[in-house]
């Protein structure tokens, strides 16, 4: 397992964390429904659970499928909790509205619930809104997550050596997806973070999230690769582009104008800085350049437990950027006609100013040339 050498996660203490971001919400308990929160807090990874945050201890309500996967995963965490067992769905919803018998106010997570949950739940207990604690929380990772983000970084950056040099040998943009997903789990991955986007020629690569297609991969393509991997629930994003063959003077004046400027926003990434204002980096740079409507998208998101988690970076943001954050600086010029590039890299914020996890080489729009047979 890639896991086997890594640093463990600090599960112990973020339910005392939640407890007293309680104080600032009219709220006396929590209960936890989303399950990447779930997650987070108390090292479950099964499909069905719910977490009771209270005063002075935490329950973990779940079915019959999971009795001793959720000890042993608690365990294992270090959390201590109990692990409370309801064989169906009404059982499950007794139990977790029993925890909270004489809580005056339990927050939920109104944005991830859904009406009819919400409506269940409110008919038993005295629910108050209470989002974003445990999201809040899981932006600073600690060395642990950033180490799997970091394992994940590596799965991603080994695949695309090896099939980068095949690219324009005849492969179809499905083939090249299919063999980046298979060696990152050759490399240890345990799958792909998301849909390998692989986008080539004058019309695909203009599409941001293009999927891939049938499309053979053809002399003078640019071709856009967006690929992440997986590992032990954390998630790696990164994009690079490529020409194949011989650029044009036109690929390669837009190609270094993108290096530039995406390097530009990987040195305003720092502790402290508005996520708005690296956005406002690579965008006023490409509007500068005259490529204002070849920029289709925001520059960047945290990436975690999800593949798009906060702080985004995007000129609607009212986040500041904090050390541990794990962020992508990903701006990328399209047009049909022409085809795209994105160039994406994922740092960590670190106390000193922001450290790139993604090592895949990006000098070049060229890809090594294929191997000979």
């Amino acid at each position: 397992m890639v896991t086997d050498t890594l640093p463990p996660i600090g599960f112990s203490g973020r339910a005392d964390t939640i407890r007293a971001a309680l104080d600032d919400l009219p709220a006396d308990a929590l209960a936890i429904t989303n399950l990447t929160n779930v997650r987070w807090l108390t090292g479950f990874t099964g499909s069905n659970a719910s977490v009771a945050v209270l005063p002075d201890r935490l329950v973990l309500v779940t079915d019959g499928r999971y009795r001793e996967r959720a000890a042993d995963e608690l365990a294992t965490a270090g959390v201590d909790g109990e692990v409370v067992i309801g064989f169906t769905q009404a059982e499950q919803h007794d139990a977790l509205v029993q925890q909270f018998r004489g809580i005056e106010r339990v927050g939920a997570e109104a944005g991830s619930l859904t009406h009819a949950r919400w409506t269940a739940l409110a008919a038993d207990l005295p629910l108050v809104p209470a989002d974003g604690l445990v999201e809040d929380g899981r932006r600073s990772k600690d060395a642990g997550e950033v180490a799997r983000i970091a394992a994940a970084c590596r799965c991603a950056d080994a695949a695309l050596a090896e099939v980068a040099p095949q690219l324009g040998g005849g492969m179809t943009e499905a083939d090249v997806r299919m063999e980046l997903e298979y060696r990152m789990r050759r490399h240890g991955a345990d799958g792909p973070s998301y849909d390998t986007i692989v986008a080539s020629g004058p019309n695909h690569a203009a599409r941001p999230h293009h999927e891939a297609s049938g499309r053979t991969i053809v002399e003078g393509d640019t071709v856009v690769i967006d690929v992440g991997a997986l590992v032990d629930g954390y998630h790696s994003d990164m994009t690079r582009s490529y020409v194949i063959g011989d650029p044009t003077q036109q690929q390669t004046e837009i190609y270094d104008l993108l290096l530039g400027i995406q390097r530009a926003g990987i040195d305003a990434v720092r502790a402290g800085v508005p996520a708005r204002d690296v956005d406002a980096t690579c965008r006023d740079l490409i509007a500068d350049a005259g490529y204002a409507d070849w920029f289709v998208h925001s520059v960047g998101h945290g990436v975690g437990l999800l593949i798009h988690e906060d702080p985004f970076e995007s000129p609607a943001s009212t986040s500041e950027l904090r050390v541990g954050d794990v962020v992508t600086v990903e701006p990328g010029l399209y047009r049909v006609g022409f085809g795209g590039f994105r160039i994406e890299d994922l740092v960590e914020v670190t106390e000193a100013g922001c450290r790139t996890l993604t090592a895949s080489p990006k000098d070049s729009p060229c890809p090594p040339s294929p191997p000979t047979t």
